[in-house]
C-alpha cells in the first residue's frame, strides 16, 4: 500500500484535528540507531525522536532483549491488584533519583495521565481546587490538563474542574520583561506570581504545575534559580509545586538528570513519561508519601506500571545510566546550539532566538529584520529538512518555532550532518518567503 492510499484511509476514519507532518505525510515502518527510513524506503536522521519518546533510540539489543524476557514468560499484563516485582523494582530506583524525601511512584500510561493524577493528588491534599499554571505551557490532552495548558493552540476547551491562574515566567522572548537582565526577570517574574495570588485566588491555592522548559510551547527557557524564586513564595503559604518532567526528565537538559534541578529545589510532586520508555507506553509521578498517601477511596491503574512497560523503562534507565547518556546530551547540545546561533547572527537571518539545554533547542522563525513570529518559515523549514533527510518538530504559540530533540545517543558526525542540513533548509526557506 503507498503511503498516499494510507493517507486517504486516516482522514477517512481518525478526526480531524489528528495533525499530520509535511505536505505528503510519511509512514515510518523500520528504524536502527537514529535513523528511521518510511513506507517508500527513504531513510532519515531523526531529531524529534516520537516527541522526545525515543530518547536512546531505535532497534537497542539491551531494551529489545528486556521486553523478550518478559514476553517470553508469557505475562503480559496482570493489572496493580497484583504484586509486579519489575514496577516495585522500577519505582524503587525512581524514588531514589528523585531526591523526594520519603518518596512514594504511582505508574501511568502517559504524560498526561501522570499530570491527571498529580492534579487529583494535590487538589485533594490541599482541600482546594485552585492550580497555577504557566502561560505559553502545555500539560496534556485530558479534561484536566487542558483546563491549565495555557496555549490557545492547544486549549480545546474553556471547562474545567479546577480554577486556574496563570503566571508569567516561562516563555522569556516575547514576555513583557524580556528585556531585562536574568536576576530582574526572575524578580519580575517572581512579583507578578504573588500579584496574581494577591489578585485572582481565595488564597487557599492547591498547587503550581511548571514544565522546567516548555515543550509544546517551543522549548521556552527561563532562567535558571526562577523556580527556587517562585517556590519561596509559594512556601510561604504551603503551595505544592508540581514540575512537570515529561520532556526534560531523564537527562535530556545534559546538565541535570531532571529539568527543575537547575533551580535548585526539589518539587513536592514530579510528573515523567515519554523518553523512560524509549517508545514503550508509561508515565508516572513520584511524590511525598504523605502526599501520595493522601486519597481516602480505592484507585488502581488496570495497564499502568505492567510487566512489558516497566521491563523496558528498566532496561532504558539502565541503558542510559550506564552510558552516561545525560553528559553526551551536554556535549551535543552545545554544539547544536553553537552552530544554530552562528546562523542566527547572519543579517537578515530568520532565526530570531535559539534557546533551550541538552538536546532540547528550540529555534523560533521570525520575518528578518524583527521579531513577528513567521509560521509560515516554519512549515518551509519542515518541508526542507525533510527534503534532505532530516526530521525535526514545531511548536511554539504561534507555530513557528522548530523543535530540536534527537536520541540522547546522537554522535559526533551525525551532529555535523544535522547542522548542515538545518543551515542550507533555513536558508532555502528564506529565500522562498521573499520570492514569495
Amino acid at each position: 500500500m503507498t503511503e498516499p492510499d494510507l493517507l486517504q484511509r486516516h482522514r477517512a476514519v481518525l478526526p480531524d484535528w489528528v495533525s499530520l507532518y509535511y505536505d505528503e505525510p510519511i509512514e515510518i515502518v523500520r528504524a536502527e540507531g537514529r535513523r528511521v527510513t518510511d513506507g517508500s524506503g527513504r531513510t532519515y536522521l531523526d531529531f524529534f525522536a516520537g516527541i522526545l519518546t525515543n530518547a536512546i533510540g531505535y532497534d537497542v539489543a539491551e531494551i529489545s532483549d528486556a521486553v523478550r524476557r518478559q514476553l517470553d514468560t508469557g505475562v503480559l499484563h496482570t493489572s496493580t491488584l497484583y504484586l509486579i516485582r519489575k514496577q516495585v523494582e522500577l519505582a524503587e530506583r525512581i524514588a531514589e533519583l528523585s531526591g523526594i524525601p520519603d518518596a512514594k511512584v504511582f505508574f501511568t500510561n502517559s504524560g498526561t495521565e501522570a499530570n491527571e493524577t498529580a492534579l487529583m493528588l494535590a487538589t485533594q491534599y490541599r482541600r482546594s481546587n485552585q492550580i497555577l499554571a504557566l502561560r505559553n505551557s502545555y500539560h496534556g490532552r485530558a479534561f484536566g490538563t487542558v483546563g491549565i495548558t495555557g496555549n490557545r493552540g492547544w486549549s480545546t476547551s474553556s471547562l474545567s474542574p479546577v480554577k486556574v491562574s496563570y503566571v508569567h515566567g516561562g516563555y522569556r522572548y516575547r514576555s513583557p520583561f524580556a528585556g531585562l537582565d536574568d536576576a530582574a526577570y526572575t524578580e519580575a517574574c517572581t512579583e507578578d506570581l504573588r500579584d496574581v495570588l494577591r489578585t485572582t485566588t481565595s488564597g487557599d491555592v492547591a498547587a503550581m504545575i511548571a514544565e522546567p522548559i516548555q515543550g509544546v510551547g517551543g522549548f521556552a527557557t527561563p532562567p535558571d534559580g526562577m523556580f527556587g524564586r517562585f517556590k519561596e513564595v509559594l512556601d510561604e503559604s504551603g503551595i505544592l509545586l508540581i514540575s512537570d518532567e515529561v520532556q526534560t526528565g531523564w537527562g535530556r537538559t545534559g546538565e541535570h538528570f531532571w529539568g527543575m534541578d537547575a533551580h535548585g529545589i526539589t518539587p513536592d510532586i514530579l510528573t515523567f513519561a515519554k523518553g523512560l520508555g524509549n517508545g514503550l507506553a508509561i508515565g508516572g509521578l513520584v511524590a511525598r508519601g504523605d502526599i501520595m498517601d493522601c486519597l481516602g477511596a480505592n484507585s488502581i491503574s488496570t495497564f499502568g506500571g505492567n510487566p512489558i512497560s516497566t521491563a523496558g523503562a528498566a532496561a532504558t534507565l539502565d541503558y542510559l545510566i550506564d552510558h552516561d547518556l545525560q553528559s553526551n546530551a551536554a556535549k551535543q547540545g552545545a554544539r547544536l546550539m553553537s552552530g544554530l546561533r552562528d546562523i542566527q547572527s547572519r543579517d537578515g537571518s530568520i532565526v530570531g532566538d535559539v534557546r533551550g539545554k541538552g538536546l532540547m533547542i528550540g529555534v523560533e522563525l521570525v520575518r528578518p529584520g524583527g521579531t513577528e513570529p513567521d509560521p509560515a518559515a516554519a512549515g518551509r523549514v519542515l518541508e526542507e529538512t525533510k527534503a534532505r533527510g532530516l526530521l525535526v518538530g514545531k511548536g511554539g504559540l504561534h507555530g513557528n518555532v522548530l523543535r530540536i530533540a534527537p536520541p540522547m545517543t546522537l554522535t559526533d558526525d551525525e551532529t555535523a550532518e544535522a547542522l548542515g542540513i538545518l543551515d542550507a533548509s533555513l536558508t532555502a526557506a528564506d529565500t522562498r518567503g521573499v520570492q514569495s
